[in-house]
């Protein structure tokens, strides 16, 4: 099975098979760990995308930590009293954060099994710990108040995930993907959804109007949005609604704008011929 299938079990569809971009990351002649900068346009695509990746490629480690959410409360001081009745600040000493926790639990499963370690939200990160990150990818070695320990790079992937420009020593030891569902080509032909090769000049007409809207619906998106049209689209206004309805990533702006009317005349006048439908025009 494709890992773009394994993709779509695991909840991110998209048009790229990423194989080759993974390749390429596991086969790197790299001395510290191997690392993955997930880029893309701002939302969850990219979390969902790491996740899938992790699953999908049968890690059996996942750990995950998102910056974005708080750290706990602290834990009230403890004052301890002399023999004279005087106060007195008992030690005080801070427990680890959970981004700590993250690194260390990885480094530990990394010493028996493939372990993934997902960085979310890293643009919200103290520069203090992604300065520390850098470090541990470089050397792998982690040092916290509970001591050190080191992860085993055979068996662990570092993924991460930023909103805004990467640090730029991180971006510099990690390999660069980037998440999108609708890029790729519309490649798609008729008897993979069940029609004959009757509906070829239908599946060009989608083709050259997918081009110019710049966004490729995934197979399920095609599969429904197709279902949709051909049962109930008899229009242009229609058939933009059959694709904006199903299509995720879609610029609906440019769906609706005049420059691709003639696109999607076209596309309904496929559909109507496909279906045996007769175009009559009243002058």
């Amino acid at each position: 099975m494709s890992l773009r299938r394994r993709l779509a079990e695991f909840g991110f569809e998209s048009n790229d098979d990423y194989t080759f971009q993974i390749d390429c990351l596991m086969r790197a002649d790299i001395t510290h760990l191997r690392c993955m900068h997930i880029a893309g346009d701002s939302g969850r695509r990219k979390t969902a995308l790491a996740n899938a990746l992790a699953q999908a490629l049968e890690f059996p480690r996942i750990v995950y930590h998102d910056f974005a959410q708080p750290e706990p409360a602290p834990p009230p001081i403890v004052i301890t009293t002399n023999e004279d009745g005087t106060a007195q600040d008992g030690p005080q000493e801070l427990p680890p954060t959970a981004f700590e926790r993250a690194v260390t639990e990885v480094c530990a499963f990394s010493e028996g099994e493939r372990a993934v370690l997902i960085l979310d939200q890293l643009q919200l990160a103290d520069f203090h710990d992604q300065t520390r990150l850098f470090q541990f990818i470089q050397t792998h070695l982690w040092n916290s108040s509970a001591g050190s320990v080191k992860a085993n790079a055979k068996q662990l992937l570092v993924v991460l995930i930023s909103e805004d420009v990467l640090y730029h020593p991180l971006a510099h030891v990690s390999y660069r993907i980037w998440a999108d569902a609708s890029g790729g080509r519309f490649d798609y032909r008729p008897e993979e959804f069940g029609l004959g090769l009757d509906a070829r000049e239908m599946f060009a007409a989608f083709a050259a109007l997918f081009d110019a809207l710049g966004s490729i619906p995934t197979t399920s998106e095609f599969r429904k949005l197709l279902a949709d049209a051909l049962a109930h689209a008899r229009t242009e206004e229609h058939l933009r609604h059959c694709i904006f309805g199903w299509m995720e990533q879609v610029d609906r702006a440019r769906l609706f704008s005049p420059a691709l009317s003639p696109l999607v005349h076209e596309a309904v006048m496929a559909m109507n011929r496909h279906l045996g439908m007769d175009h009559i025009e009243i002058g």
